[in-house]
């Protein structure tokens, strides 16, 4: 489809939410309108595709969003969707709601997803990478990883505070998946004693050892960082082996969901909204199955199929840092 046959564009967000997405949405309303094109925001995702549940955005709809996490249009995650016969609905919903493109905000599942719907049915796409976990290929940052993390440090630092009034050791587990972005960052940034990595195998010799050496000079407490990994609860194994195999007790805390919410950092409002003004500026350029990215410090554009695969690889020179300044 030519640029100049663009007249309406959709957008949703799909898989877990982000924060800054709201500045993602806001930056494509915006910038659309201002390019002459009409904005229908699709509510719930591909679910919400399918379900033709789709109004029109104006300036307006758009206001005093910036600031809030989360999503005003929703998201979910659409099993129907996954089926051919499921993208052949949502096609003919979009072609019937004359929405003659679609820009998905979301992470490599998402993408997956709008890589479908154009390969089967030709609708222009753009992917935005909306997920806290950061782990998308072909772009160095995903909307919602600097919040994230900011969320994850603060309540660590909260979580130190009584940790050293009690002399304890407390494993905090934070989100991620199989990425290790976060527990890596976090590690560094609260000065944790150690950081368990989630495709790593676990070196329970090591954590004992680095915790008595920190009780034999003088430390009263010690944060051990675990990233999830596939399911919440890995926090809890390493509690049992500590105590099953070196008399070590150490209490638990799970920041799960907290970690997604609150007001977006400066850092996740400002790349959400190149990203969203980036992605509207593809569709009236004449590109198709793009995506934003952020490389070497610029948000750019680079072929959808590039960013469709999990990336789980970790910065070996942070895990350098983290060992350096652990002692």
């Amino acid at each position: 489809m030519s640029k100049s046959s663009i007249k309406n564009i959709g957008v949703l967000c799909s898989g877990g939410d982000s924060p800054g997405m709201n500045c993602a949405i806001r930056a494509v309303v915006r910038t659309a309108i201002g390019e002459g094109l009409g904005v229908y925001g699709i509510q719930k995702g591909y679910e919400g595709l399918l379900e033709n549940n789709i109004r029109e955005l104006n300036v307006s709809s758009v206001g005093n969003i910036l600031q809030h996490g989360g999503t005003i249009l929703q998201t979910s995650r659409s099993k129907e969707f996954r089926t051919p016969e499921g993208r052949k609905k949502a096609a003919d919903i979009l072609k019937k709601r004359q929405i003659d493109a679609l820009i998905v905000i979301g992470g490599d599942g998402s993408f997956n997803g709008a890589m479908a719907l154009h390969q089967e049915h030709g609708i222009v796409v753009v992917g935005i990478p909306g997920t806290i976990d950061n782990d998308i290929s072909g772009t160095d940052y995903t909307i919602g990883f600097d919040t994230a993390v900011q969320n994850a440090v603060e309540a660590v630092d909260k979580i130190r505070d009584t940790a050293n009034s009690h002399a304890r050791t407390f494993i905090v587990e934070v989100m991620g998946r199989k990425s290790p972005a976060i527990a890596l960052k976090v590690g560094i940034c609260t000065g944790a004693e150690n950081v368990v990595l989630p495709t790593a195998t676990i070196d329970y010799q090591k954590i004992a050892g680095d915790i008595d050496r920190g009780i034999k000079r003088g430390k009263t407490s010690s944060i051990i960082i675990a990233a999830e990994g596939e399911e919440a609860g890995i926090g809890y194994t390493i509690q049992k082996n500590l105590k099953d195999q070196f008399h070590l007790d150490a209490h638990v805390c799970i920041l799960g969901h907290i970690q997604r919410g609150g007001n977006p950092t400066p850092t996740d409002r400002l790349i959400a909204s190149q990203m969203g003004h980036s992605a509207v500026k593809a569709i009236t350029s004449g590109q198709n199955a793009s995506a934003t990215v952020y490389v070497n410090g610029k948000v750019s554009l680079a072929p959808l199929a590039d960013c469709l695969r999990k990336k789980n690889e970790f910065d070996v020179s942070e895990v350098e840092l983290l060992t350096s300044l652990s002692i």
